[in-house]
């Protein structure tokens, strides 16, 4: 009597559907059960709400009428220039991030929060929505270093009010550390964890200074060393692991 061999009794492997959707690039999994609860989810043509459903790599599923492929998770990080848009897609911008990693790789990949047109630095892309929603998380307090180039030479006084912590129109605002770069007092450093829209700009503006350069020299323990302006390169899988264990 012959034997069945593994791979004719190994069982087809199965992963929850939440799971599924967020390595499709959707979102993170927690958006993706609010998905399934609200019957936006098909699974092979028949609308899917259980919480922990699991599917087969056979399966077809589908959101919003859109098949969904699980796919590889990529990440890439990109030294950014002044002047594009940090955005998927603007009929109004000349210029966005995405035509400077439309190489990058197959997937469909989106920006990890966002610099505005005239700030350059580090910005990173994935398709792991659920990575990309805690390094964006207030909760998760992402470490973000910047560069900042001040039109004039910054007071003691506004130094400490700073590193107090100023409020702003949309609430307070505070930074981690805050160090003065060379001797003329217009280059600074600042670490700072909050990600409001354009948070280190107006913190300076709301005290009459005038940001020349705004330059992101470091996010999630990332760094530039070794990618020039312009230029992206893929994440170490020391580095995923990394930015993955943040919490």
């Amino acid at each position: 009597m012959k034997r069945p061999n593994k791979k004719e009794t190994a069982k087809p492997v199965e992963i929850r559907l939440n799971r599924f959707i967020a390595n499709a690039g959707i979102c993170s999994r927690r958006e993706a059960d609010n998905l399934i609860a609200a019957g936006q989810v098909k699974v092979n043509d028949k609308v899917i709400t259980e919480m922990g459903y699991k599917v087969k790599k056979t399966d077809t599923v589908e959101y919003k009428g859109r098949k969904l492929k699980s796919e590889t998770h990529q990440y890439v990080l990109l030294n950014k220039p002044r002047g594009f848009v940090t955005t998927t897609k603007d009929p109004h911008a000349k210029r966005t991030v995405m035509e400077l990693v439309d190489k990058a790789c197959d997937e469909r990949i989106y920006p990890v929060g966002r610099l505005d047109k005239e700030t350059t630095g580090l910005l990173l892309f994935t398709n792991d929505g659920e990575t990309a929603k805690k390094l964006t998380h207030p909760s998760h307090k992402v470490k973000k270093i910047y560069q900042v180039e001040l039109d004039k030479a910054i007071t003691k006084d506004h130094f400490d009010t700073i590193l107090n912590g100023v409020t702003l129109d949309d609430g307070p605002a505070s930074v981690n550390e805050l160090a003065l770069l060379g001797d003329d007092g217009k280059m600074l450093g600042v670490e700072i964890h909050i990600g409001r829209n354009r948070i280190v700009r107006r913190i300076f503006e709301h005290l009459g200074y005038n940001v020349k350069k705004l330059d992101r020299v470091m996010f999630a323990a990332l760094t530039k060393k070794n990618l020039p302006r312009g230029k992206y390169r893929h994440l170490s899988p020391k580095e995923v692991m990394g930015i993955k264990g943040v919490k």
